[in-house]
């Protein structure tokens, strides 16, 4: 099994990436030139021996079927995004593969025809001989998000680290986009973010990260280099842990 380069704080991690990050600079849609450049950063990292795991949303292309899906019932909707996730898995890890990195794609949701079926140790061999894993589909089921399925595969796979490649670089007071006065958090406790509502992920997902004493990570995936200085701890970021405490 490939070991991690000392300089990396973690040494096995699930990579949560919105589908949103996908599009570009696109309305909506995969961009495959923004898909590479993801493809290249999980790359550059994989080869130094980071073990790395990916979830992605499906909101770049969910977002054009928003109105179709807006009449219908929740379950019917979730099935729609599920899919999603699983378009974009495909597409990254033909984006991967295209630059040799060994890649397989895992599905809650049954389709032998694209994906393999998600079998947690089968996952956990595949991380060991140095693959990247994607898992797609969420968990299956209706009524959960993707964060809540990134949380629980991180957790299953035993990761260091849940890093989560936003658009903006860390956890904000607001929205930095929307309030110029916004700053930025350099660490939070779980308890924080549940206890002010900070929109990082669902509840069920931070929840989970506790209860796993698994850190969250939040990073802009758009920056050059950002997810390896991220792992390296140079990079700007926003780490979301249990309170320190003293001896």
């Amino acid at each position: 099994m490939p070991s991690a380069a000392p300089e990396f704080r973690y040494r096995r991690v699930l990579l949560k990436v919105s589908g949103e990050v996908l599009m570009g600079d696109q309305g909506y849609g995969i961009d495959m030139k923004t898909v590479a450049k993801v493809a290249e950063a999980v790359a550059d990292v994989a080869r130094d021996g980071v073990q790395i795991c990916l979830v992605i949303g499906g909101g770049n292309i969910f977002r054009g079927l928003s109105r179709a899906a807006g009449d219908m019932d929740r379950a019917s909707a979730d099935y729609m995004g599920m899919l999603a996730t699983v378009m974009n898995a495909l597409a990254m890890q033909a984006a991967l593969e295209k630059i040799g990195v060994q890649t397989r794609v895992q599905s809650a949701l049954v389709m032998n025809a694209v994906a393999e079926p998600y079998i947690r140790r089968r996952a956990l061999r595949h991380l060991e001989k140095g693959r990247v894993v994607i898992f797609a589909a969420g968990v299956g089921a209706p009524f959960f998000t993707t964060d809540s399925g990134a949380a629980l595969r991180a957790a299953e796979m035993g990761c260091d680290a849940l890093l989560k490649g936003t658009s903006v670089d860390g956890v904000y007071t607001a929205d930095p986009k929307k309030d110029a006065a916004a700053t930025r958090y350099d660490t939070l406790t779980y308890h924080d973010v549940l206890a002010r509502d900070l929109k990082v992920m669902d509840a069920s997902a931070i929840a989970l990260m506790r209860d796993s004493s698994i850190p969250i990570v939040v990073f802009s995936i758009r920056e050059e280099n950002s997810l390896r200085r991220t792992l390296t701890g140079e990079g700007t970021f926003t780490v979301i842990q249990h309170a320190e405490t003293s001896d």
